[in-house]
């Protein structure tokens, strides 16, 4: 994808991109956590990673469709 170019620092568009898919998981486990004290996610860790992963794959894609 390319790098951005802050004040001379070369920072990579996926590590902005997973920043910005960490931010937005932040926000999500909010909502979720309540069903995770119920019981209905049982690997709680595994659940995240694997919501992380698909956020941060809906995030590229996003980048990809505006950017490119």
């Amino acid at each position: 994808m390319g790098e951005l170019n802050i004040y001379g620092v070369y920072v990579p568009m996926l590590l902005v991109q997973s920043v910005l898919a960490y931010g937005v998981l932040r926000l999500v486990i909010l909502g979720i956590d309540p069903l995770i004290e119920k019981g209905w996610i049982p690997l709680p860790s595994v659940f995240y990673l694997c919501l992380y992963v698909i956020l941060l794959w809906l995030i590229h894609w996003g980048f990809i469709v505006c950017f490119v």
